[in-house]
């Protein structure tokens, strides 16, 4: 039954509305249309429109009263998450964005990614995006020299990365930009020379951008890379969606990496024999030429096949799937980071939901038994469900909790909740796909240990180094946990550096996940239904971790 919009839903229209006019890119990666050809404002002007319009924004909800269940969860939602967008502003945090994933010198490039290129129109957007690059980085340079002159900049290591990136886009010949326009096929000369003009415009303004970090920001950016407890707790709420006892959270991974650690090692010898280590079980996996994918094709179509499989599988089982959510991409990135992630669908889903697995140059093998619950996580019942499953619902939500609203906590303990759930569906049928999703687990795990204990500055225990966590720390704990070749776990390391509080969001969230769903078996006792409270969950959309209780009671 389709729900009458209201004063509160209102609001929350008007303010995706105005957000996607002030952040084009945001409106890109939720599939609003009408914003593709523009770019935000990155200067300090441009963060001080953002955070009045969220004040705006929670000055008209406090004016208004709900009328039913959906506006009490839409107004508790958009006002943790508007209000937190203040306290980070008014706290400078917004400023010295710039970390290895996550900051606006990834997102100019990110964006060309999900942009639509099968018409001279789409093509003519990226021709305008492009041209506007060198007014975001001027932007972005401004909110970095403000941020800098308030005492607030990203610690030396975020700096140096960022220029490694920076030039690899700047390259006159090899840059992203310049590779990206020249594919354009099928549209007119006058165009493919807006294009050309464009990527180099992006080229040199991204050189630009490393003149800038290299000389001014690095000689100020200090060596620490701890935030501190006020600024880390203001960002863990950010990202878990709910505010969590720091010291209490960081004793709690301590032991899940232990118990992670102690069910891997009951698995390896399953699969090597009895005192056989995690290692050696890995190897044996690793060198079975029967478990190998070769090539990026068939890693494509082997992804494309599990993803498809989940959906039949489930659907009128465990959950009940939606005609639009049952379509899920599973695609090769463009970039080479190697990173794996999941890009939602457009309003009206003629841009599908989209699974990319980023493959580093030179990898042409693949081992599913380590990678299933990845297409798990990313996939059915993971993020497409999820995101797919608010943008569908129409009939309930507003466009800002279809569209716009995520909590990392929340959506990110989801996929690692779906990764367990498939194991307890009977989806991880071998000891090795049982041992790919307890590695990726405890990875999670580890995450929740280095980064609070690295930004908080606390004690480490004896067996990693003692002392005060430090990023040298940090890595020894994650060589000892983590079954990740040392580039790759070396960029993981930087990413918890630079953007504090995010990666324990993962791991954090799926414990909120669990005790939620416990609350609610123990609450209901026989009367309980696991489909029907999924079900109950996923319509709600991503709402802070906070919020759920309140939703789901």
């Amino acid at each position: 039954m389709t729900r009458e919009p209201t004063p509160v839903d209102a609001v929350a229209n008007t303010y995706t509305d105005r957000l996607a006019a002030l952040n084009p890119l945001e409106a890109t990666f939720a599939g609003i249309k009408g914003y593709d050809h523009l770019l935000p404002d990155l200067s300090p002007d441009g963060i001080a429109a953002r955070t009045q319009l969220e004040r705006d924004t929670l000055a008209a909800l406090a004016a208004t009263t709900p009328v039913d269940d959906v506006d009490r969860v839409t107004v508790a939602a958009m006002t943790d998450r508007l209000g937190l967008a203040v306290a980070l502003d008014e706290a400078g945090a917004l400023l010295p964005d710039l970390n290895v994933i996550a900051s606006p010198l990834q997102g100019l490039r990110d964006v060309f990614d999900v942009m639509p290129t099968t018409s001279e129109e789409d093509w003519g957007n990226v021709a305008s995006r492009l041209r506007l690059i060198p007014d975001a980085v001027r932007g972005y340079v401004a909110s970095l020299r403000e941020g800098a002159r308030r005492g607030l900049v990203p610690a030396r290591l975020q700096v140096d990365e960022g220029v490694k990136q920076a030039e690899e886009l700047a390259d006159a010949k090899d840059s992203f930009f310049v590779t990206f326009a020249a594919g354009a096929s099928g549209v007119p000369e006058s165009l493919q020379r807006d294009l050309a003009v464009g990527a180099r415009e992006a080229a040199d303004a991204y050189a630009e951008l490393v003149g800038f970090l290299t000389g001014e920001l690095a000689a100020q950016a200090p060596a620490s890379d701890a935030v501190g407890r006020e600024r880390y707790a203001l960002w863990s709420r950010e990202f878990v969606g709910a505010a969590v006892d720091l010291d209490e959270t960081y004793e709690w991974g301590l032991a899940e990496l232990d118990r992670m650690a102690r069910e891997q090692e009951a698995i390896a010898e399953q699969i090597a024999g009895r005192g056989a280590s995690v290692a050696r079980a890995i190897e044996k996996l690793d060198h079975d030429p029967a478990g190998l994918l070769h090539g990026k094709q068939a890693l494509q179509e082997w992804m494309q096949s599990k993803a498809d499989a989940a959906v039949e599988a489930l659907n009128g089982v465990h959950f009940d799937i939606p005609e639009p959510v049952r379509r899920l991409e599973c695609m090769i990135a463009p970039t080479e980071n190697g990173g794996i992630y999941y890009t939602g669908p457009s309003d009206d889903f003629s841009r599908p939901g989209r699974m990319w697995w980023s493959v580093p140059p030179g990898v042409t093998e693949f081992s599913p038994w380590r990678e299933l619950t990845t297409v798990y996580h990313e996939g059915v019942p993971g993020h497409h469900l999820q995101i797919a499953q608010a943008v569908v619902n129409r009939e309930q939500l507003n466009s800002w909790r279809r569209l716009i609203s995520w909590s990392s906590g929340h959506g990110e303990g989801w996929a690692l909740y779906a990764e367990r759930l498939m194991d307890e569906f009977g989806f991880l049928t071998t000891p090795g796909e049982r041992l790919g999703m307890v590695d990726g687990q405890r990875m999670r795990a580890a995450r929740v240990v280095v980064d609070i204990g690295v930004h908080l500055g606390l004690p480490a225990p004896a067996k990693w180094g003692g002392g005060t966590w430090d990023a040298d720390k940090a890595w020894e704990l994650l060589k000892a946990n983590v079954n990740m070749d040392d580039k790759f776990l070396r960029f993981e390391l930087n990413r918890y550096l630079g953007w504090p509080g995010q990666a324990p969001s993962y791991k954090i969230g799926q414990r909120l996940w669990e005790q939620a769903r416990a609350d609610a078996e123990a609450r209901e006792g026989a009367s309980f239904d696991l489909k029907r409270w999924h079900t109950r969950a996923l319509n709600l959309g991503s709402v802070p971790l906070s919020v759920l209780p309140l939703a789901l009671a």
